[in-house]
């Protein structure tokens, strides 16, 4: 005996919604025949792969009794620094200035007015690694060249479009899952899809995964690199009849 309607689409509306051709039909097309449903569904699907490209920041921070001497040590140091980064094979269109500064230093005593003391200089840059591999050793050169402030890595994907197709694929194919599990359940069919709207896109962060390095990467500053993903998000209207 089949079971009650009811009992078959009871556990289903939690994810999907459904409407008559009525009440639910999208701007721009046109409309449904007068026997079929209206199915909206959502799906959200991700997909992963190894980042390709890392970025971190490099700076020298220098200190001397005038700005001009500090300026003066500062870019010395910081020559050394672009020459290492050079050295380790990074392009010079992937290494860009992101900050120079030079501030004054004070001495803050009891009952007097702020005294300069000396003069702090700092300037930063950008640098992008597209072979992520390396990131420990080019941590290591820039420390001995001189770079005394280092902030990141931040791992990405270079052309992140690819990955994108794949979880939209995914995302489709669970939406149609859904679709034709509604469609058993009140005895019809999927006839077609009406319409698909994509949801916002986000780049969640890395998953750490320190087992993937090699061991010689030890020999240097340790960098897990794990594995970038991408989330895409559908809205899927099809219509369903017998």
């Amino acid at each position: 005996m089949r079971p009650p309607f009811a009992a078959l689409l009871a556990p289903l509306v939690m994810s999907a919604a459904l409407s008559t051709p009525a009440t639910a039909q999208p701007q721009g097309t046109p409309p449904p025949p007068p026997d079929a449903t209206l199915l909206s569904v959502s799906s959200q699907a991700e997909a992963r792969q190894a980042p390709d490209i890392a970025t971190i920041s490099a700076g020298v921070v220098t200190q001397a009794a005038d700005g001009n001497a500090a300026m003066r040590q500062n870019a010395e140091q910081m020559n050394r620094v672009l020459a290492a980064v050079r050295a380790a094979g990074v392009a010079a269109k992937d290494v860009q200035t992101s900050g120079i500064n030079l501030n004054p230093q004070y001495r803050y005593e009891e009952n007097q007015p702020p005294r300069i003391t000396g003069y702090q200089a700092s300037n930063t840059v950008t640098v992008k690694l597209r072979d992520v591999a390396k990131m420990g050793e080019v941590l290591d050169a820039l420390v001995a060249s001189g770079a005394n402030q280092i902030n990141g890595p931040s791992f990405g994907i270079d052309n992140p479009e690819p990955l994108y197709d794949k979880a939209r694929l995914q995302a489709l194919a669970q939406a149609r899952a859904r679709a034709d599990t509604y469609a058993r359940a009140l005895d019809l069919r999927v006839r077609r899809i009406v319409s698909i709207s994509e949801g916002g896109a986000a780049i969640p962060s890395p998953m750490p995964r320190m087992a993937m390095m090699k061991a010689e990467a030890f020999d240097s500053t340790p960098v897990a690199a794990g594995e970038s993903s991408v989330l895409v998000s559908l809205d899927v209207v099809f219509e369903l009849g017998r």
